[in-house]
């Protein structure tokens, strides 16, 4: 008896674990525009929280990066796909179906250049800021963006593995840098294979990299015909427990 009571305290102390300090809290955020200070500079972020949102329930977290000359306000409001434009916050609130806060981040001169690790530092400020007023499941924080989004996506991938559930980066490349790096993430890769501005190769790379970390054994990549359908690829093995 002493022991299951022990094993029901420890599970207990890891759901807990996994609930943000704002939990329970009267939340202050609303869905709107905020600022914050990152190495002296102005940053501006847009969070956007579920409807009818209830301080008991953790929600994901998703954050969302634009594309190089894009911004935050183009990402919540939606761009036209057949101008090279995303839909709103990637097309995930209907997927998320209430589920999830959405923060979306913008850019120093639309881009995410991370000099010094300038971003990754915005995004610990604004992941804090977050989860100590609105209630979160720590264990599930997701990033994504398409381009240089893609980019930084990867970018947080590298430097806080341990505490990202998964990336979804979107015909990426190696731009806003991989401090660390060796932390096993989930990982969805897409890229088009003619991309003239950032060559399949490039997104090719930052796969493998999470390929390797994740403990997948490598596969023959299908090649697309000339039907212009994609193809999917899928890599399996044992990933790296967490600690």
């Amino acid at each position: 008896m002493l022991s299951l009571t022990l094993a029901l305290v420890l599970f207990l102390n890891l759901v807990l674990a996994a609930r943000s300090p704002g939990c329970g809290k009267s939340a202050t955020i609303k869905s709107q525009t905020y600022s914050t200070t990152i190495n002296g500079k102005s940053r501006q972020y847009i969070i956007r929280l579920p409807n009818n949102y209830n301080n008991t329930r953790a929600y994901r977290l998703i954050f969302t990066w634009h594309q190089l000359g894009s911004s935050a306000s183009s990402i919540a409001a939606g761009e036209d796909p057949n101008k090279g434009g995303v839909l709103a916050y990637y097309g995930l609130p209907p997927l998320a179906n209430e589920s999830a806060i959405f923060v979306v981040p913008n850019g120093i001169s639309n881009g995410w250049a991370n000099s010094g690790g300038e971003d990754v530092s915005f995004y610990d400020k604004m992941r804090d800021t977050v989860e100590n007023d609105l209630c979160v499941d720590t264990s599930l924080r997701f990033h994504t963006g398409f381009s240089y989004g893609g980019g930084m996506s990867f970018a947080i991938a590298c430097a806080r593995g341990k505490e990202t559930r998964a990336v979804a980066v979107i015909s990426g490349s190696q731009l806003s840098g991989c401090a660390g790096g060796n932390d096993g993430v989930a990982y969805y890769g897409q890229h088009g294979t003619k991309d003239s501005v950032l060559p399949v190769a490039n997104g090719r790379a930052l796969r493998d990299k999470f390929v390797k970390n994740n403990g997948c054994t490598a596969v023959t990549e299908t090649q697309p015909g000339s039907n212009g359908k994609s193809v999917k690829t899928v890599y399996k093995g044992s990933p790296p427990k967490r600690e």
